[in-house]
């Protein structure tokens, strides 16, 4: 008992003593008590977004946490969000280094885990200007043409003399398989999902297969060694065991897409001579030639991995959003509709050049992204040194997690955030500065997404096709489950289903597909 109470006592002390300090420090504020070891982990529940919102209204738009051993600033506010990623994005460039990063981001040189300097600035230049420039993307708009035309088909009828049936869709799993068939295509050449064997065998398939879902299994999964690193004196955990599974398994399949591409002239998707359309491994392999003591092969899996991950998942679940929005929305679903109706016409289907000409299928992309960004908080930065924010003294190595769901919801912010509004964003040309940094879903500064321009492209396309080609309706008197679940990023908790039909005007255009 009497040596119970000691501990007590010496917790007690420690708790006191760590809060008083953090007061002669000047650190933004924080939650009482910070608790040995753990630090501020028992306050954290899922959605770790919603529960850092309760705590900023609590505490303010700046707060400064504990997540073990691992300090974090919490900004949730535009001005706070701006002196981060705008007056002070090069401090703020850093990635926190994270077992994931070590396993899956090639021992953190990858576009995503690696830290600010020449080796990240060659790689985002890479990204930006040979594989994701609107150039490139252009070059490429057949695959999302192709892929877009083929969801289209798939959601037909089976029984083709009737068009008018109705049928019953998992839009989740549809809208997976096309941002992957996408991705695949640009990075090899080769589909994935409803593809023919002479593409890929079937093992190859089943293999790529089990690897996307294990790398998204596991995102979702909180890795507690990398905020409790003694944990790793008892052994490496489970999970860490495997990402390590996982790495392997990546590095195999990515490796042997290299090995095919080189045995095929470096460019599986192009005929001879139209190097416009190579494969961004093949491009890759043509800078190898240039410059092979940088461009190894394990620089290409990075990147090609990076791009996977990051191209899939996050279009794919911003157009289940959109789409679970448009049902409980139909007033905005023909609103819509009618747009396309008016520019496209009834007699043909819309092309990508058409988006240009859709101001309100913009708007309700936007909205979706205000309301369901594809990542609430952001990809973790990290200082690179000591500095100030809010007037606060923030310590270097601190992890910076920026409350992007917070912002976007955030009702002095937004009016009537709750409600799904695409009118609110009418006029909204990207860089107005009234949504500076309130609108973020991609980020700013250095480290913001480069895969913007695709995602607002293949978002756009399928969006749109699927509201001018066909009648929406749910699968029930109720409305959609918006209920959500945080892994990798901000998805439906419940797969869409969803009823269509071929809309009259329509059906001879899609008995031609």
């Amino acid at each position: 008992m009497i040596i119970f109470c000691q501990v007590l006592l010496l917790v007690a002390f420690y708790v006191i003593a760590k809060h008083l300090l953090s007061k002669t420090q000047n650190l933004p504020p924080s939650p009482f008590p910070t608790l040995p070891i753990v630090g501020h982990l028992y306050l954290l529940k899922k959605p770790l977004h919603r529960t850092l919102t309760r705590l900023s209204n609590r505490y303010g738009p700046i707060i400064y946490l504990s997540f073990g051993s691992r300090p974090v600033l919490v900004v949730s506010s535009p001005c706070a969000a701006e002196e981060c990623l705008a007056t002070k994005d090069i401090i703020f460039a850093n990635r926190p280094r994270l077992l994931a990063g070590k396993h899956l981001g090639y021992n953190f040189t990858s576009l995503g885990s690696a830290s600010y300097g020449d080796h990240w600035r060659n790689l985002r230049r890479i990204s930006s200007l040979e594989l994701l420039s609107s150039h490139r993307l252009q070059t490429l708009s057949h695959i999302r043409t192709d892929e877009v035309r083929s969801l289209l088909r798939r959601l037909l009828p089976t029984n083709n003399k009737n068009q008018n049936q109705t049928q019953v869709h998992d839009l989740k799993s549809a809208f997976f398989e096309l941002t992957l068939n996408v991705m695949m295509r640009m990075i090899s050449g080769k589909r994935y999902y409803g593809g023919s064997t002479a593409e890929a065998e079937e093992d190859q398939v089943c293999k790529f297969r089990d690897i996307v879902s294990e790398t998204f299994r596991l995102g979702s999964v909180t890795n507690v060694a990398d905020f409790l690193p003694m944990l790793s004196w008892f052994g490496i955990s489970g999970i860490e065991k495997s990402l390590i599974v996982l790495k392997e398994k990546r590095d195999r399949f990515m490796q042997s897409l290299i090995e095919e591409h080189r045995r095929m002239g470096c460019d599986a998707d192009a005929e001879k001579g139209k190097k416009k359309k190579k494969t961004m491994i093949g491009v890759l392999l043509d800078l190898q030639e240039s410059e092979p003591e940088y461009y190894k092969d394990e620089i290409i899996k990075g990147i090609m991995l990076e791009l996977l991950s990051a191209g899939t998942d996050t279009s794919a679940g911003t157009m289940e959003w959109a789409m679970s929005l448009l049902l409980n929305n139909p007033d905005v679903l023909k609103k819509a509709q009618v747009e396309i109706d008016n520019h496209v016409g009834l007699d043909r289907l819309l092309d990508q050049p058409d988006l240009a000409e859709l101001p309100y299928l913009h708007c309700i992309i936007n909205e979706t992204l205000r309301m369901y960004p594809a990542g609430p908080l952001l990809v973790p930065h990290e200082s690179s040194e000591d500095c100030q924010v809010g007037g606060f003294q923030v310590p270097g190595g601190t992890t910076l997690l920026v409350n992007l769901w917070g912002m976007q919801n955030d009702p002095t912010i937004w009016e009537d955030p709750t409600n799904f509004k695409p009118e609110r964003f009418e006029g909204f040309g990207g860089m107005k500065d009234e949504f500076k940094f309130r609108f973020m879903p991609f980020g700013t500064g250095r480290r913001s997404c480069p895969g913007e321009g695709l995602a607002i492209r293949m978002v756009g396309f399928a969006l749109g096709s699927l509201i001018q080609c066909f009648e929406w309706q749910r699968i029930d008197e109720g409305m959609v489950d918006m209920s959500e679940v945080v892994g990798l990023t901000l998805t439906k908790a419940r797969p869409l289903h969803a009823i269509c039909q071929a809309r009259p005007a329509m059906v001879n255009l899609l008995s031609q597909l």
